[in-house]
C-alpha cells in the first residue's frame, strides 16, 4: 500500500490546532528539527523517515508513539491503538487509588490513636478521676 504522507500532514496540522500549539511548541516537546516539524506538517517532501521520526512525532502532539505510523499506513490509529489510548487513563487511576489507598491508612492510623486516647479517658472517669483534654497525664 502506498504512503500517505498528504494524510499524515492533515492529521499532524488537526492535531496542533486542537492542542493550540506553534510548530516551535512541536519542536521543542519532539526534539526534532524545526525543518521536520515544518516538512511532516506542510508535506513538503514525501520520504521514507525513521520510525522514531514519526514516534517523536506522535508523542509530541499526545498521541500514542505509533499514531502517525498508522496514518501513514492508512489504517484507523483509533481502532489499532485503542487500548493504547486507555493506558494514560489506567495509570492516573491507579495513582488516584495509591493516593486514597494512604489517606485511608493515615485515618486509620489516627483512628487508632482516638481509640485509645478515648479509652483512656472513659478508664479515668471510671476510677473517678476528672480529667481535660487539655492537662497532660
Amino acid at each position: 500500500m502506498a504512503k500517505d504522507w498528504a494524510a499524515v500532514s492533515r492529521a499532524i496540522t488537526t492535531r496542533m490546532e486542537e492542542l493550540g500549539l506553534k510548530q516551535a511548541e512541536v519542536k521543542a516537546r519532539s526534539g526534532l528539527a524545526l525543518q521536520t516539524v515544518r516538512e511532516l506538517q506542510l508535506n513538503l517532501t514525501s520520504r521514507d523517515r525513521p520510525k522514531r521520526t514519526l514516534a517523536a512525532m506522535s508523542e509530541a502532539l499526545e498521541w500514542p508513539s505509533d499514531h502517525l505510523s498508522l496514518v501513514l499506513e492508512g489504517k484507523d490509529p483509533g481502532e489499532a491503538a485503542g487500548s493504547d489510548l486507555m493506558v494514560p487513563t489506567l495509570r492516573a487511576v491507579v495513582a488516584e487509588f495509591k493516593n486514597l489507598r494512604d489517606i485511608v491508612e493515615r485515618h486509620e492510623a489516627e483512628l487508632v490513636e482516638l481509640r485509645a486516647l478515648k479509652a483512656a479517658i472513659q478508664s479515668d472517669s471510671a476510677a473517678g478521676k476528672e480529667t481535660r483534654p487539655d492537662e497532660p497525664r
